[in-house]
């Protein structure tokens, strides 16, 4: 079972994977044409072996839109638009010393990213400092939503207060009273707890226990299975990106705290095939809350301009 909300950008990864593109290795065309410039940020490493299908399908992106701009003739100061885009490793730091590379040998008017909520507090706060806006793709902190600690950052995908009025619904549906939040340790996962915990108790929901995976040791603070086994609660919500998802996961499965004693929403997708299939009937029952491509809600499209930057792409 799947809850969605209304994520248009995500549009884009449902036609890569229709496409079946998992990476992309192709040369775009040279985008120092222009001094006038915006610098994209993206969360994988220089040269790394194992890349993460968002960040290369959003570089991807980020390029093909700068080339459709100016396909379309748009300008600025009458110079077409160019880009840099910077490989931050996930890395606030390197992130911002990216953007600091660009400004200096180029006039950036605005930054696409970061991806991670991790990055944004320092990124945002230099954009601020220098006068251009951050424009996240993926960022979804509730935090960062405040104009006034963040007045230069905007995203466009909804924040995961969203996820959290969905979660809601779920358990009035479902006449569930509490549960127990598991959660990793950095921007992402702790705004995402703390809406969640909020948004429940304004409903008088409960929640019984907060669990932390800690990201550094890739490890649960304490034993999971006492933490689980010992709460009055068997809804269990995972809040958790993509990558660490799969440990928690396995370190459930280990302690023998999945289906069928417990119920889990995550907040990423897995894959299933992924795990020993002896553990096939303990993943059975788990819920999934994540975005959904526009048309499945109903929402209005650009076709047009999603098109013609798949088209610049496979080019």
């Amino acid at each position: 079972m799947f809850l969605f909300w209304n994520y248009r950008w995500f549009l884009l990864h449902f036609i890569f994977e229709q496409l079946h593109i998992n990476y992309v290795i192709t040369t775009w065309p040279i985008s120092n044409t222009s001094n006038i410039q915006l610098v994209g940020l993206f969360k994988d490493a220089e040269n790394t072996s194992s890349p993460t299908d968002l960040s290369v399908h959003s570089r991807a992106m980020f390029k093909a839109a700068v080339l459709l701009s100016q396909q379309y003739n748009i300008t600025i100061e009458g110079q077409f638009i160019g880009w840099q885009a910077v490989q931050t490793g996930a890395s606030p730091i390197a992130a911002v010393n990216g953007v600091c590379r660009a400004l200096s040998t180029s006039d950036i008017f605005g930054i696409v990213g970061p991806s991670l909520s991790l990055e944004v507090p320092i990124t945002a706060e230099f954009a601020k400092d220098v006068g251009i806006p951050a424009v996240s793709y993926a960022a979804t902190n509730p935090d960062f939503s405040n104009r006034n600690m963040y007045p230069a950052f905007y995203r466009v995908v909804p924040s995961d207060s969203a996820a959290a009025i969905a979660i809601v619904k779920l358990f009035i549906r479902f006449n569930w009273t509490s549960c127990i939040i598991i959660y990793q340790n950095d921007q992402f996962g702790t705004g995402g707890a703390n809406v969640i915990k909020d948004e429940l108790h304004k409903n008088d929901l409960t929640v019984a226990t907060m669990v932390v995976f800690d990201i550094e040791t890739r490890s649960i603070r304490g034993d999971l299975s006492t933490s689980l086994i010992g709460s009055s609660s068997r809804i269990v919500v995972l809040w958790a990106t993509s990558t660490h998802t799969p440990l928690i996961l396995q370190k459930a499965l280990d302690s023998n705290v999945l289906g069928p004693k417990f119920t889990w929403i995550l907040s990423s997708s897995v894959r299933l095939n992924s795990f020993d299939k002896k553990f096939s009937q303990q993943l059975i029952g788990m819920l999934t809350v994540e975005p959904a491509i526009a048309s499945a809600v109903g929402a209005p499209i650009n076709t047009t301009l999603l098109n013609a930057a798949c088209n610049i792409w496979q080019q």
